[in-house]
């Protein structure tokens, strides 16, 4: 089959195009600006990416195309269409599909899949409990909104069949864990993108109200969360932070299915110790005992959901406890971008208030009591913050930080009038600057020796992490 992808080098297609390319299918592909590092590791593949969403590429004729969400019936101001590839499609009435339509379809049917929702942490979890299965000799496929350090690619196949049945009443099917995304599929699917996977093993890590582009409130996401619950099998598991009011609430509109908790202390799945090394309680017995190189709450809850999840398909918490002490995290979660002058400069991932605070925490952990310094600095980039949605969150999220810098291009609302509790300008707590050469200025002046400077934001950032490095070596 010939499948040509619309979108091709945001995270999701990216990775579904590795898989159709594994899998035997010729893969081509578009998107606006093909950029790196997808691009690159999309041509190493043999993919062929065009640039632009050109009415021209229907001479390519493919079986299929496949439709990423970034396409829409969008207009530009001159009345012409956005997408004209998009235009054309439907104007010839050639077959179209969405990427997690496709998917379900053609990777996923007949494997046990293990999906990883939440509003914070996918990405992490999903490398989590891949990690495990893999040392536990399962081979499984995966699809992850980022690079986990240990495997060095975002996405796989897997073996066709289980090589280890832990658990024989669930079979031989081959297993995959997929990053389980709540945001909507398609321009012409507006149910969340996992409600196609249809798991086996179903984690529901945390929720909170994200996404203000395309959900009203947060009784709008919980009810797509339960969409996902309705899709698991009497004989799967829902594997639920017991934390958490919202899933909560998910689980009281109805569930079919086991339901293994974790987070609280009287959770099948629980810790005792700091997030750093802690002992394993399976219904308030010691099973095991993480010691490994993350930090933060967050990923202590993160390695207990993997933990649980792993435990539906055998995999014992001993064994995966000591898988996770081999875990490497993955790019862009507190990457250590480099060292100049003692000061520290980290890539982070962080753009909703709550997973910037649990960063920001999860650093200030680690450094202790020394008297070594914060600096936070982040971009309001996500569709939800542009909106300035949760802009009276920003002060609360970065009170860890001993100084904030905010990148302001881009939004529609005041970012100085927003951390204004924390102080703003020159000599306060936190500084605004509408381009990243102002920021990196402010950032650069106001650094020393033993500090941490924290880079968050959910896209490339501008550079500022090579600018920052190249500034404090010129300092």
């Amino acid at each position: 089959m010939h499948i040509h992808i619309l979108g091709i080098c945001g995270t999701f297609m990216g990775g579904l195009a590795a898989l159709a390319r594994e899998a035997g299918h010729k893969v081509t592909g578009c998107d606006a600006g093909v950029y790196p590092p997808m691009s690159d590791q999309l041509r190493a593949l043999g993919i062929d990416l065009i640039e632009g969403f050109g009415a021209d590429q229907l001479a390519l004729k493919p079986d299929m195309f496949v439709v990423g969400n970034v396409v829409s019936r969008a207009r530009l101001p001159d009345g012409t269409a956005k997408f004209p590839l998009m235009e054309a499609i439907l104007e010839a009435g050639l077959p179209y599909t969405s990427g997690p339509q496709w998917l379900a379809e053609h990777v996923l049917q007949g494997r046990h899949v293990l999906a990883v929702a939440g509003t914070h942490g996918k990405t992490t979890t999903t490398s989590m409990l891949a990690w495990i299965l893999d040392s536990a000799g399962q081979q499984p496929g995966f699809l992850i909104g980022g690079v986990p350090l240990n495997f060095g690619l975002s996405a796989r196949l897997g073996a066709p069949r289980r090589p280890a049945p832990g658990n024989a009443a669930l079979g031989e099917a081959p297993l995959f864990v997929i990053e389980a995304d709540e945001y909507d599929t398609a321009f012409f699917d507006k149910r969340s993108k996992f409600v196609h996977y249809r798991p086996r093993t179903a984690v529901l890590n945390n929720l909170e109200f994200d996404h203000a582009d395309i959900f009203d409130d947060l009784p709008a996401i919980e009810r797509q969360f339960h969409h996902l619950v309705r899709t698991v099998p009497p004989s799967g598991r829902v594997v639920v932070n017991g934390l958490e009011e919202s899933l909560v609430r998910v689980l009281h509109m109805g569930c079919w299915s086991e339901v293994s908790s974790f987070g609280e202390a009287v959770s099948d799945f629980a810790a005792d110790g700091g997030p750093h090394a802690f002992d394993v309680l399976h219904r308030g017995q010691k099973v095991a005992r993480v010691e490994w190189g993350l930090t933060g709450v967050h990923n202590q809850l993160n390695a207990l959901a993997a933990i649980a999840a792993a435990h539906h398909l055998g995999v014992g918490p001993q064994q995966a406890a000591q898988a996770l002490g081999a875990f490497q995290n993955v790019k862009r979660r507190m990457e250590l971008r480099g060292t100049v002058r003692g000061i520290a400069v980290y890539d982070d991932f962080a753009h909703h208030p709550t997973a910037i605070r649990t960063t920001l925490d999860g650093l200030r952990r680690s450094i202790g009591g020394s008297d070594a310094r914060i600096l936070a600095v982040f971009e309001p980039r996500s569709n939800t913050m542009k909106l300035g949605a949760m802009k009276a969150q920003l002060p609360w999220s970065l009170e860890p930080a001993d100084m904030a810098f905010c990148h302001t291009a881009g939004l529609d609302w005041d970012a100085a009038q927003a951390l204004a509790p924390l102080g703003v300008g020159p000599g306060q707590r936190a500084q605004t600057a509408a381009d990243i050469d102002t920021l990196v200025q402010q950032v650069t002046a106001a650094a020393r020796p033993g500090d941490h400077i924290v880079c968050m934001s959910n896209g490339g950032f501008g550079g500022v992490h090579a600018k920052l490095l190249q500034a404090l070596q010129n300092k």
